[in-house]
């Protein structure tokens, strides 16, 4: 019989554990974590449209200048692996506190570049600061959400993180062409020495009592600094469940580099189109798509596990949340294979408003996907949820950041439509891996145990 008849586990009442906080406190937890999403998202996009005017400045050619964005991209990777692991030990309010002074200090040194290998190197110090704010924030709701909550949670974490998709890029835009990229990264740093502060006031530590490394010591001064393996959160992946959600999301978002990152290239070009702000304005119908996808994923993930809980008695299954990205699956390929084709072959106002059109669809195709396969790891591997999230972003990040330096010369030798067609086939792929997972999913488990969650440890 096929897996998706053949539930893991049987429900135990455990609920005591997440009315530690009450309803408001839940909602400024989420407030707080969500807005350090925004904040990290925010230093990640803002870069992009900015890519030409830090060329001219420090007399650098555009594609030499786009491996600073894959630079920031490989620190997300590292940063995120490290953040996560001493998470499990110190908790996530420590975590956050130790990496906003890397990302203020990060962003001044941005601003202060006048080469390209200090442009590099501080750019990768600022991504490092902020490259735990999404894993930490889906291991706090894991915390302080149960179950049937937790995709609506994340569905408001990722929308709110999200608007960074949609303001950040026209605010840089805008930031470079009537202000100054560097006044943009000292603000940036203001920014995160407001987070800090509002942290160290007013964020609580989420974890479950007795569950953090540090609880377990016997003795222990008023400082204590452990050694941990930032890579051992990397052996998660031998999971196949695991591996398979961080292949999934690593092909859908590709899509989104590719729409977004060669804009100034594709679209720009095509339409005549120099100015970095309006370049930048063309980032928020991709970053409103997935604000609204966000919601919708949500609500629709939890609903999903509810509604599959009650038809088979009460009885839950994991990847029945992954039921809810098959829609998101489909929206993807065919918006950024649109695209291509539409750039290529379709000029003038016309090809202007299709193409506007499918950034906003595939905004909305990717969180339709990313939010069920993101609560499905933190469902799976709830006691490692930070560090099993980790894992995933770090993998993905470290195969885009490659992918992403690939774009633009992919674009130059085979075209707009043929880079665009390749990324909507590997879309396809990644939503025949949702649907195997959906399928196999208790075999893919028994093969390799790494520690999954139970109704009474979820």
């Amino acid at each position: 019989m096929a897996s998706e008849e053949c539930p893991l586990l049987v429900p135990a009442a455990h609920e005591a554990i997440y009315n530690r906080f009450a309803p408001h406190q839940k909602r400024w937890i989420l407030f707080h974590v969500s807005f350090v999403g925004l904040l990290a998202m925010f230093v990640q996009v803002t870069f992009v449209p900015s890519i030409p005017r830090i060329a001219k400045d420090l007399d650098l050619t555009d594609a030499v200048v786009s491996l600073a964005f894959s630079i920031s991209i490989f620190a997300n990777a590292i940063g995120a692996l490290i953040w996560s692991a001493y998470s499990s030990f110190y908790g996530c309010r420590a975590i956050y506190l130790w990496g906003m002074p890397f990302l203020c200090v990060g962003s001044c040194g941005v601003a202060l570049s006048a080469s390209l290998q200090s442009l590099l190197f501080w750019r990768f110090v600022q991504m490092f600061g902020c490259a735990g704010a999404l894993s930490l924030g889906f291991g706090v709701i894991g915390h302080i959400y149960e179950l049937e909550e937790r995709g609506t949670a994340i569905g408001t974490f990722f929308s709110i993180t999200l608007i960074g998709d949609s303001v950040a890029p026209f605010l840089g835009g805008a930031a470079t062409q009537y202000w100054s990229w560097r006044n943009l990264h000292y603000s940036i740093a203001a920014w995160g020495s407001l987070e800090m502060l509002f942290i160290y006031l007013s964020f609580p530590e989420t974890s479950h009592p007795g569950t953090l490394g540090i609880d377990k010591l016997s003795s222990r001064g008023s400082i204590h600094i452990a050694w941990i393996n930032p890579l051992s959160s990397l052996w998660l992946l031998r999971s196949p469940n695991v591996s398979a959600v961080m292949l999934v999301s690593t092909l859908i978002t590709n899509t989104n580099y590719v729409l977004l990152v060669p804009l100034a290239y594709t679209i720009g070009v095509r339409y005549g189109i120099t100015n970095e702000a309006i370049i930048g304005a063309f980032f928020l119908p991709n970053g409103l798509g997935s604000f609204v996808g966000a919601l919708i994923a949500g609500r629709l993930s939890d609903t999903v596990v509810r509604r599959w809980r009650e038809k088979r008695g009460g009885v839950w299954c994991p990847e029945d949340r992954l039921r809810a990205a098959w829609i998101g699956g489909l929206i993807v390929p065919l918006s950024v294979g649109a695209s291509g084709l539409i750039t290529t072959y379709i000029g003038g106002p016309i090809g202007l408003a299709l193409n506007i059109l499918c950034l906003y669809a595939n905004g909305v195709g990717v969180d339709l996907v990313l939010n069920p396969v993101t609560a499905y790891n933190v469902d799976v591997m709830h006691s490692r949820s930070a560090e099993a999230t980790a894992a995933c972003m770090a993998s993905r990040s470290l195969i885009t950041s490659a992918a992403t330096a690939l774009i633009i010369p992919s674009i130059e030798r085979m075209g707009v439509a043929w880079t665009d067609i390749i990324a909507a086939v590997l879309a396809v792929i990644g939503q025949c891996i949702v649907s195997f997972t959906i399928r196999y999913g208790d075999r893919m488990r028994a093969s390799v145990d790494v520690g999954f969650s139970t109704m009474e440890n979820n």
